[in-house]
């Protein structure tokens, strides 16, 4: 990976990284804020810049980093032309929205949350347009749901901002779980999860018997992130944001997402019947419906929404047409959409912010009042109309020419109609925008006087106007070279289809369609009000009472099922859990697909025949005896030791080691509990239940028995052969069980300690809110045992704790050394250095141990998993995987010859974090019986043999 890989990495990093900043630089001020959450943004543009001359002349720039080869996931980035255009955009207006943001909010909206959620946005869009994988693309792809739901919802304080972001979050994730289907077929029928790989076999996966719902799943997630009918609906309610959020997500990111998805796809999915008929189709009633909405909206937002509905639905449209021209006609567009919608959008919020209202009901003659933001809003607006001399007419052009000559199931006059039209009617509202809001005379009952705002208001939207201008002026020489090789990414072609980007393309059908469709914008805008009235009493679904009707069943229905299967019950959770694993189960055992067996029994010594005889009775003794905790106790203990003996019978000594410390751990933790428990458990299930239970255990059982046993009696392929061989070269050490903790499933070890410490958190935080909450009270009155002995802290007990404390220690750090070539390890040696000091706490109390305490347990276990994760994340200083362990031979004279490993590392991360979570889950238990009122004795046992003192009451 060279430069330019490298730079590439640093472009999708940049705006996370930037993230960090906004938070901590609000404290400086407003505008320091704005600032330097503007430099990831400009880095990260500028080194596009720099890359974008290879791309210019062709060139694919590409940067990978591993992270799961063997699944196909890895953080793959290339930059071609597409991905450079939309990168470029992305970037670029994200920076005239981040200043736009600084004069538009107010001193009580919180800047630096808002400029946070911004760069999270950019960068999940970046990733979704630099993307080499799929599987990393749709992780993008799901993270802008998230991040514009944030934004959207952004004014918390606003029902309809917080309705919006859920209906949009909604609608898009409900998209991008489809598209997550259609992705994986896709990869599967390519064999490949790289995008350059599946570009490349656009054949065979059009060909493929899953070609189609690959497509229509895809199809899904794109219709519903760019708005298509019918998933229109969310947009227009995602307004409710502020404006820079509009102008950002609606005109250059989150809406193009699935349009340049589509793009991107094009080369793979483009050219079939079904692709024609379900994109194009889309597309063009989107176009029309979203324009013919957008005419008669009065909130100045929705207008520009579904305005913007309509010319995504003529994206969409044109790539649905599958033509190479089309598809440079739809790059084309995406470039003049952006620059005319963005100054659009940013005129709307100038004018709300002025004028205190966007109701276009109660604005007009803005023009003598804001003359500069009449001259970019009406810029713009004829630009989105499509009048000469404005970029938004190139492209309408040549919209309606391809139009022209598209057949629609055998109609030649369909689709140029339609398109017609759509853009007869986006002319409508284009001039309403204008005639309405600046036209006019000036009005006396603003709420608030308008006037033109400062230069920091009006300096992004004028910069995009400036554009919609030059580049309808001189397209070729502004946009020619990004347009060609955009293009070229799209279809694939080379060398491309001619076309012409000029303002005089001759006398042809689109000119006559052009005409008609200015002349029958102007006539709609001179009959809008007796139409308005029209509209407004016409029969028509609403979408949105729509949608919340759906929302309001689907939870109805969820309910109502969850209530009916979830009682609270878990005995009723077990049993239909097991029960449908025994059933699955059985037919599969059933299915005729098990093998002979090809291994003959051993025979059953007598002594393990009777070792076996006696743990089915201690089984059975505690399913008898269950309501009596403590013999349950017992029986459960004595269980755990015979398996123990089993495993060193089975010569799995690591097993029994393990095994034994921890059924000792777990015993004396219980009996601690059992002091806050009643001796028995009550009777609460019937008769006929406790059958129904015993059946389902008895059947669960005997499955897994045999399942066990068929397997014993078979030869299979398992990984020990793997482990057995690489233990020593690979990991280093001789103990295969050690190496596969620490090495080989290391990530696992990992993950099960922070489970462990994060289980001794919650139980801190239980005890927590249950002494210091209404419970407290309660838990005081509660009459437990006093049936004590007197002499609870014993003199022989105490004696024998202290001489074994040392020799524990010893034999917990013997234990922890030898664990990489020998029985033990981490977790084994944790273990029984917690026994040593749980042992000290039994015999002395707790007062007396916790004062000689000098590291909390918190901070043992948060140490043990920095240790940890900090020894896997060195690995990666030397380019391995994660928690790849290293090692080496060191020979200090006169010690023999020893090794170092990273492993070891690692494992007093496990020993820390055992040690600590045990240690903390007693010092819960034991904060109940303090404040139920038991007393602390100050000294090390009840009765001081020396006499100094005299019996205290000890604490238990």
């Amino acid at each position: 990976m060279g430069n330019g890989g490298s730079f590439l990495l640093l472009i999708a990093l940049l705006p996370f990284l930037g993230a960090l900043v906004p938070g901590v630089m609000i404290r400086a001020g407003r505008t320091a804020c704005a600032s330097f959450t503007a430099v990831p943004t400009a880095l990260a543009l500028v080194l596009l810049l720099i890359l974008a001359p290879a791309v210019m002349r062709g060139e694919v720039i590409r940067a990978e980093l591993e992270w799961l080869p063997q699944l196909g996931l890895s953080a793959a980035f290339f930059l071609d032309g597409l991905g450079l255009l939309f990168a470029g955009m992305i970037l670029s207006v994200g920076l005239l929205v981040t200043l736009y943001a600084r004069f538009y909010l107010s001193g009580t909206d919180p800047m630096g949350q808002f400029y946070t959620y911004l760069l999270l946005f950019q960068g999940a869009m970046l990733g979704i347009v630099l993307s080499d994988n799929i599987l990393l693309l749709l992780i993008f792809w799901e993270l802008t749901s998230l991040t514009s739901f944030l934004l959207i919802g952004y004014w918390k304080h606003l029902p309809e901002g917080r309705q919006g972001a859920r209906m949009a979050l909604a609608v898009t994730g409900a998209g991008g779980l489809a598209m997550i289907g259609g992705m994986l077929i896709l990869g599967e029928i390519a064999g490949s999860y790289n995008l350059t790989d599946i570009l490349a076999q656009g054949e065979a996966i059009r060909a493929s018997d899953w070609y189609l719902p690959a497509l229509v799943l895809i199809l899904l997630g794109a219709f519903t992130k760019s708005a298509q009918f019918p998933f229109h609906f969310w947009l227009p309610h995602a307004m409710a944001a502020p404006t820079p959020v509009s102008a950002y997500l609606h005109s250059a990111t989150m809406v193009k997402a699935g349009v340049f998805l589509m793009a991107r796809m094009w080369p793979v999915l483009a050219g079939t019947d079904a692709w024609f008929y379900i994109v194009a189709t889309t597309g063009l009633v989107t176009m029309v419906l979203g324009a013919l909405i957008a005419l008669f909206r009065d909130d100045l937002k929705a207008l520009l929404a579904f305005s913007t509905v309509s010319h995504l639905g003529l994206l969409t449209m044109l790539l649905g047409f599958g033509t190479p021209l089309a598809a440079v006609v739809a790059v084309f567009h995406v470039i003049n959409h952006l620059t005319f919608k963005a100054a659009l959008f940013m005129t709307a919020g100038i004018v709300e912010h002025e004028a205190g209202t966007r109701d276009i009901a109660r604005l007009g003659g803005l023009a003598r009042l804001t003359p500069v933001t009449f001259a970019i809003g009406t810029a713009a607006a004829l630009s989105m109309a499509g009048i000469p001399l404005f970029n938004g007419f190139l492209s309408k052009e040549m919209m309606l020419e391809e139009a022209a000559r598209t057949a629609w199931a055998g109609s030649d006059l369909a689709v140029p109609v339609l398109a017609t039209v759509g853009a007869l009617l986006s002319v409508a509202y284009s001039f309403r925008f204008i005639g309405h809001v600046f036209l006019g005379q000036v009005r006396e009952d603003y709420p608030a006087r308008p006037h033109d705002p400062p230069f920091g208001l009006w300096a992004a939207p004028a910069t995009l106007a400036g554009l919609v201008i030059a580049i309808g002026l001189f397209p070729a020489l502004l946009v020619g070279p990004l347009v060609a090789v955009a293009s070229g990414a799209v279809i694939g072609a080379d060398p491309l289809p001619y076309y012409a980007l000029r303002i005089w393309h001759g006398v042809t059908p689109a000119l006559f369609m052009s005409g008609v469709a200015v002349a029958g914008g102007a006539a709609l805008l001179a009959l809008h009000r007796p139409l308005a009235g029209a509209w407004a009493a016409a029969p028509r679904p609403e979408a949105k009472a729509l949608f919340d009707g759906l929302v309001t069943g689907l939870v109805a229905v969820a309910r109502r099922a969850t209530e009916g299967a979830h009682d609270g019950a878990i005995g009723r959770y077990l049993s239909i859990f097991v029960s449908t694993s025994v059933l699955l189960g059985g037919v599969a055992f059933l299915g005729g697909g098990l093998a002979p067996p090809t291994r003959a029994p051993l025979p059953v010594p007598p002594v393990i025949a009777v070792g076996w005889l006696l743990l089915v009775v201690a089984t059975v003794s505690v399913v008898l005896l269950h309501r009596r905790r403590f013999q349950a106790l017992v029986l459960v203990g004595i269980i755990g030791l015979m398996i123990s003996g089993g495993f060193v019978y089975l010569s799995a000594p690591d097993l029994a080691l393990t095994q034994v410390v921890v059924e000792t751990v777990t015993i004396m933790l219980l009996l601690l509990a059992l002091y806050f428990l009643p001796k028995t458990s009550p009777v609460e299930s019937a008769p006929l239940r406790r059958a129904r239970d015993g059946v389902v255990a008895l059947a669960a059982g005997a499955g897994v028995g045999a399942l066990a046993y068929a397997f014993l009696l078979r030869d299979t392929d398992a990984i020990s052969a793997y482990h057995l061989a690489n233990s020593y070269e690979g990991g280093g050490g001789t103990n295969v069980v050690n190496v596969i903790l620490v090495d080989f499933r290391g990530y696992d070890t990992f993950g099960e300690i922070i489970v462990l410490g994060i289980a001794g958190f919650i139980i801190f935080a239980l005890m927590e809110a249950l002494l210091s909450g209404p419970g407290a009270r309660r838990l005081r009155e509660i009459e437990f045992a006093r049936d004590l002995s007197r002499d609870r802290h014993p003199l022989m007990m105490v004696v024998a704790t202290r001489v074994l404390m040392p020799i524990a220690v010893v034999v917990g750090l013997y234990i922890f050394l030898r664990g990489h070539n020998q029985p033990g390890g981490g977790f084994v040696a944790g273990l029984v250095i917690a026994i040593a000091l749980l042992m000290q706490y039994m015999a002395s109390g707790f007062a007396w141990t916790q004062e000689r305490k000098r590291i909390e347990y918190h901070a043992m276990i948060g140490l043990g998993i920095v240790i940890a994760g900090l020894t896997g994340a060195g690995s990666w200083l030397a380019g391995k995987p994660f928690l790849t362990s290293a090692f080496i031979y060191v020979h200090l004279p006169p010690i023999e010859e020893f090794e170092l490993a990273t492993a070891m590392l690692f494992d007093l991360g496990v020993f820390l974090t055992v040690l600590g979570a045990v240690m903390l889950m007693l010092y819960s238990l034991s904060r109940i019986a303090r404040h139920t009122g038991e007393t602390v004795n100050p000294g090390a046992m009840d009765h001081d043999p020396s006499g100094a003192g005299g019996p205290v009451e000890g604490d238990g």
